[in-house]
């Protein structure tokens, strides 16, 4: 998750007047050449550019690199989830660490060369002696949701009613409450969702990006604003909620195309590092989650995003993957607290609550009405199938397969302990070399989780069958009737105790 730190106070060392700043030798430079700076010294260090933003190196990192160096302001465009705010907010990273401004300015006014009216009238009476204060990274950048009903006034700026009251003119430069966009000055300004900005309002992003000044309300303020404009842009916002104007777009130096995830291995890994599981708390379960439950969550976001069925307009974000994730260990979680085991393991008979996360963050395209249900299964059913296939070996199966064809049994069920898949193993030896296969340890939980993905995904592979009712389900051998649906694994009747 991104998370914005609260800006630390500054160091007591630091000048703190317009001379002692000059006396330090401190050297002011455009906020484009300290971003280039910057990004040139960790390139060469061979550091990434964008922290924590994973399955870009060779594709979208690139791109945004070439635009920083090139002082370009830029636009990224994608689908939803695609991690483009988490890299818009990373680029401070790339500013320096404090920076001095005119004690009091609104738009961070460099002591060198101020450009707001108070700022002027201070330095031009204190001169040297003009208070300097030191402002964070982390508060050189603003940031807009844009919607329909954003103003010029929000952005720009507008004439301050309550200063006329006090007995200014309008024609005074300080009658003025300054937009978002100038007081970014010195740093970045972001707007998500651009083409949601109404035209009219993108106008008035022009000079801004052209010119570098701004105009407010019938008399021009000129401003040499030292800004880095950043937005983001779904596509289809093109034709669909609004459209970005041309003339903007031609300003924008840099356009990025962001993706999602290419492999479910770069998808797993946002996940863990994304992912807020259920913490133990004082005498509860302990979550484990093996390795191949966390590849079937990666595979089943892989898998919407080529399903025919699914709206790939609206996209699927990488928040389905890590929603999925941490409700699959939840419900593990809660399985452990009901039956008072000291170890919470996730199993396939735990996919079934996926269905509460996925809602929303998908748009299946289906008109028969509960179609929606059945594609959903269909996809995760496709996922345990690519992920048992991929980690157990065809060799550890037949064995597997002909025990269930001497007529025996497994029902199965999510309320069943992970002592009955011990029972399950002990009865079907067979069992344990694809267990074995799936590299999990000794654990009961582990290994119950291990011999529910083996059973459903002989399931799928149509070499055992399955009943089904709800939660619970039995799988047989290949000669019995049977319905599909995703579900557990359980305990084991031998024939003769079979109903």
């Amino acid at each position: 998750m991104v998370t914005v730190p609260f800006p630390p106070d500054p160091p007591a060392d630091l000048p703190a007047t317009l001379g002692e700043l000059r006396a330090s030798g401190w050297r002011s430079v455009p906020v484009r050449e300290e971003l280039r700076r910057n990004a040139a010294a960790r390139i060469a260090a061979g550091e990434p550019l964008v922290a924590r933003v994973l399955g870009f190196e060779d594709t979208v990192l690139p791109q945004i690199e070439n635009a920083v160096l090139a002082g370009h302001d830029m636009i990224l465009l994608g689908e939803r989830g695609q991690a483009k705010t988490r890299i818009v907010r990373s680029l401070t990273q790339l500013l320096d660490e404090w920076l001095p401004v005119v004690a009091g300015s609104e738009l961070r006014d460099d002591p060198y060369r101020p450009v707001s009216r108070r700022a002027r009238d201070l330095v031009a009476a204190e001169g040297d002696d003009t208070p300097v204060t030191w402002v964070h990274r982390d508060s050189r950048f603003a940031e807009k949701l844009a919607t329909p009903d954003t103003s010029i006034a929000d952005l720009i700026g507008e004439v301050d009613p309550i200063k006329v009251a006090e007995g200014r003119y309008l024609a005074d430069e300080l009658t003025l409450h300054y937009g978002l966009v100038p007081r970014a000055n010195r740093g970045i300004f972001a707007v998500n969702e651009l083409p949601d900005l109404a035209e009219r309002i993108q106008v008035g992003l022009l000079n801004v990006l052209e010119e570098r000044d701004v105009q407010i309300r019938g008399f021009t303020v000129r401003l040499p604003l030292d800004v880095m404009l950043v937005a983001t842009a779904n596509p289809e916002d093109y034709t669909n909620r609004g459209r970005i104007i041309t003339p903007l777009k031609d300003r924008f130096g840099a356009q990025v195309r962001t993706h999602y995830p290419p492999d479910a291995g770069t998808e797993l890994a946002i996940v863990h590092q994304e992912a807020r599981l259920p913490a133990d708390s004082a005498g509860g379960p302990q979550l484990v989650v093996p390795d191949h439950m966390g590849e079937i969550v990666a595979e089943l976001s892989q898998l919407a995003r080529q399903s025919p069925h699914i709206n790939q307009r609206s996209g699927v974000s990488v928040r389905l993957s890590i929603a999925n994730y941490e409700t699959l260990a939840a419900n593990a979680v809660r399985r452990a607290l009901r039956l008072g085991e000291p170890t919470a393991v996730p199993r396939v008979s735990d996919l079934g609550a996926l269905v509460a996360s996925s809602q929303g963050k998908i748009e299946i395209e289906a008109l028969e009405e509960g179609r929606e249900e059945r594609i959903w299964q269909a996809l995760v059913a496709s996922a345990v199938l690519a992920v048992f296939r991929r980690r157990v070996a065809p060799e550890h199966l037949g064995p597997v397969v002909a025990a269930f064809d001497s007529e025996r049994v497994v029902h199965v069920g999510d309320d069943l302990p992970a002592a009955a898949y011990l029972q399950v193993l002990a009865e079907v030896p067979a069992l344990k070399a694809p267990v074995d296969a799936l590299g999990v340890g000794e654990a009961q939980g582990e290994v119950a989780s291990a011999v529910e993905l083996v059973l459903e995904g002989l399931h799928l592979g149509k070499r055992l069958n399955k009943d089904a009712a709800g939660a619970k389900a039995t799988y047989r051998g290949g000669r019995e009737r049977s319905g599909r649906t995703a579900g557990g694994a359980g305990r084991v009747d031998p024939p003769e105790r079979r109903s």
